[in-house]
């Protein structure tokens, strides 16, 4: 199987796009995490398919695949790469695109500067719709990891998120913390743990080690998650800087039962085809 593909980043979260329209792509696996390592295959840190729409409400429908072959339900950096991909390849000129992916719709709209915005939906708070072991809501749990009694929020923006405040993003021990959070008997379907350092109510420092891939340079639906936490604490404002290792995101969030607007780049590296 020969395959056209597009390598593309949001803030160095990087991504392989592949269209599934103008394609026949069938990949298990085993194929996708070749096609992620860094050293045999393309690598990146997420797999993106664009396929055509199944409902008449949608315009595509976009499906997530982490580096270690499993299928997730929402990238916040790959949906802006997402609408790039589109517009540039001519798949629509509309710039308004709502795409259906396994969390339900999302919104994606193109700025006049260049940048994308995604409208990330409603965060779930909801134990149940996180899902998180805890027999009810609260702004945040205690959380017991490697010894210690952590407090951190759980957030679902169509994936689950667990995040937690520290003092020094640069010495925040996301190495050992990260794998240990992410696969939490608590979180039954694994969690992407953010730590995030607030800086001022309008800015926030934040690094996320996420499920399936590791530490990554960006993440979208993580920096949504962790405004969405910092808002529930009262340290942040409504709309907030989000600065990750590979660049930063604007983050809106008016309060509970509103959606989630991130602002950000998607950039395109370059266009290729593999054998598999």
């Amino acid at each position: 199987m020969l395959l056209e593909f597009t390598k593309m980043h949001g803030l160095g979260n990087d991504f392989v796009v592949i269209n599934a329209i103008s394609q026949q792509v069938e990949l298990d696996a085993e194929q996708v995490r070749r096609l992620a390592d860094r050293r045999f295959g393309i690598g990146c840190d997420q797999l993106l398919l664009v396929e055509a729409a199944t409902t008449p409400e949608t315009d595509f429908r976009y499906r997530i695949f982490n580096a270690d072959g499993g299928e997730v339900g929402q990238c916040g950096n790959g949906a802006r790469c997402f609408m790039r991909f589109v517009r540039d390849n001519g798949l629509t000129d509309k710039p308004e695109v709502q795409v259906e992916t396994a969390s339900g719709p999302l919104l994606l709209i193109q700025e006049d500067d260049g940048q994308i915005t995604v409208n990330m939906g409603i965060p779930r708070l909801q134990p149940r719709d996180i899902p998180f072991d805890a027999p009810h809501y609260a702004s945040s749990y205690p959380l017991e990891v490697n010894g210690l009694s952590l407090e951190v929020a759980a957030v679902s923006m169509g994936n689950p998120h667990a995040v937690l405040l520290v003092n020094d993003i640069n010495t925040a021990p996301v190495a050992e913390l990260g794998p240990a959070i992410e696969s939490h008997t608590r979180f039954p379907q694994h969690a992407n743990a953010g730590f995030m350092q607030v800086v001022d109510p309008e800015t926030v420092r934040l690094r996320v080690y996420e499920r399936g891939a590791g530490e990554t340079l960006a993440c979208g639906s993580g920096a949504c998650a962790a405004v969405v936490a910092g808002r529930m604490w009262d340290l942040l404002a409504p709309r907030v800087k989000v600065i990750l290792a590979g660049g930063e995101l604007v983050v809106s969030w008016a309060g509970e039962g509103r959606p989630v607007m991130m602002t950000g780049p998607a950039t395109t590296v370059y266009e290729g085809r593999i054998r598999l």
